[in-house]
């Protein structure tokens, strides 16, 4: 299947819902498509900000990242091959030198953006110029209703700095931008006042899961959703319908009853993917590991190539085993749940998931051998390490095998040797964005105090 040409795209910011078509082509989608739907671009490992929980494990930047040469060929070939839209984040996207340059190129050549931000950089100026454009979306992350909540996960002052960058889009007439928060035990309890945040500053409130990715992994069990939580937000989820976007997240809900509003499977690697800073071609956003490394954009064929011809990508697309799930009735809504949190808990790829409502995921946790290593994320990009030696190649998965028999990954990518904005802060940085840089490590306060 073809998508649309990319000149025929609606803009981004009027996409309207999230909802998949029917049946027939969600078994499609599960077969893959000749090219994604959109695809998550991960321009920087440098951040300002270390949250706890960052699926990329942001902080310094990687020397080895993509050009701006090399990344405006990386825009020719998603237009070429009619990528709706594309999700541009990091680290934190807007701290590179040549970040609006990109975002102009890939509107000019009629591919949305979608760009995530911490807020740091959304003066009003910044947000005039973003009111202007139909081609460009924002996207900024929150992660409580209030600066205890937010701040024990993202950092001192995020909270107030992402409410400035908020009245500054509403402020330009931006109507729309999104906010993003991802839920956790402590902010479950403030979905009705965070919606009243959007609602006031004419945003939509987005939910995304907590997966036990980048340094998620070393806070899910002290971030995620608690069992008991899990119907309150899944009724909260329904009835709030299309208001709320919520992507591919809470699919594993789908044991409650009626399938939610979105995409009801893993779309890794055959509606979605991501590339890194380095042009590393992963299947999901959630899955930055060598078992999930299907290929480099520098690589001979570049992106199209990865993306129509790896292995990875085509055993992805292959019909998947049901595993232990096979017998469950609720497997044709759920459909077992998602591929990173089972592989970054040590789950089965053909196992439950480990927040499954009927708990048979708790007991499949419970079941593991307390000796057993668990899949580490990539890297940790607030640490210095070493390069991934020129030449790794990917290892196959093993679908239907057990994690936690395949051992510890190896950690890849490097760190930047000097400050995580070396060479990429602009000179207008305002001051109170400056002071939100981070120590050289995260900090482990996961709680509010």
């Amino acid at each position: 299947m073809t998508l649309a040409p990319a000149a025929a795209i609606a803009p981004v910011r009027r996409s309207g819902s999230q909802r998949a078509p029917g049946g027939g082509l969600i078994e499609h989608f599960e077969r893959g498509l000749d090219a994604p739907i959109c695809l998550t671009w991960e321009l920087t490992y440098a951040c300002n900000l270390a949250c706890v929980h960052c699926l990329s494990s942001s902080g310094r930047r990687d020397p080895r990242e993509l050009t701006t040469a090399e990344a405006r060929a990386v825009i020719d070939e998603l237009q070429a091959m009619g990528v709706f839209y594309v999700n541009i984040g990091g680290g934190e996207p807007t701290v590179r030198g040549d970040f609006w340059e990109l975002v102009d190129y890939a509107t000019d050549h009629r591919v949305g953006v979608k760009f995530s931000t911490n807020g740091s950089r959304i003066t009003l100026a910044v947000a005039r110029r973003l009111a202007a454009s139909d081609y460009v979306d924002v996207q900024l992350s929150l992660d409580g209703a209030t600066a205890e909540v937010n701040d024990a996960v993202r950092g001192p002052g995020s909270y107030a700095v992402v409410l400035r960058a908020m009245e500054n889009l509403a402020t330009a007439g931006f109507a729309g931008f999104k906010l993003s928060v991802v839920v956790t035990r402590h902010n479950v309890t403030q979905l009705d006042q965070l919606e009243a945040l959007a609602d006031h500053h004419g945003a939509q409130l987005r939910l995304t899961r907590l997966r036990p990715s980048g340094r998620g992994a070393a806070v899910w069990g002290e971030l995620h959703v608690l069992p008991s939580q899990q119907r309150a937000l899944y009724d909260w989820l329904v009835a709030r319908g299309e208001q709320v976007l919520t992507g591919d997240s809470f699919f594993h809900l789908a044991g409650y009853g009626a399938s939610l509003p979105g995409l009801d499977l893993c779309g890794a690697g055959r509606v979605v993917c991501l590339i890194d800073p380095v042009g590393d071609v992963y299947a999901c956003p959630f899955a930055i590991h060598p078992q999930f490394l299907a290929g480099n954009v520098r690589d001979p064929g570049g992106f199209a190539g990865v993306w129509r011809t790896s292995e990875l990508f085509t055993d992805l697309r292959r019909p998947q085993s049901s595993g232990a799930c096979a017998s469950c009735g609720h497997f044709g809504g759920c459909r077992g749940g998602c591929m990173a949190a089972k592989f970054f808990t040590g789950l089965p790829l053909d196992g439950p998931d480990p927040e499954c409502v009927l708990g048979h995921g708790a007991a499949a946790l419970a079941a593991l051998d307390p000796g057993a290593e668990i899949p580490t994320p990539a890297a940790d990009h607030s640490r210095r390490e070493r390069h991934r030696a020129a030449g790794a190649t990917r290892v196959p998965v093993a679908f239907g095998a057990p994690a936690r028999a395949r051992g510890r990954a190896h950690r890849p990518v490097s760190a930047c040797d000097e400050s995580p904005l070396a060479g990429l802060a602009p000179p207008d940085e305002p001051e109170w964005a400056r002071a939100l840089t981070p120590p050289d490590r995260p900090g482990s306060s996961v709680a509010p105090s």
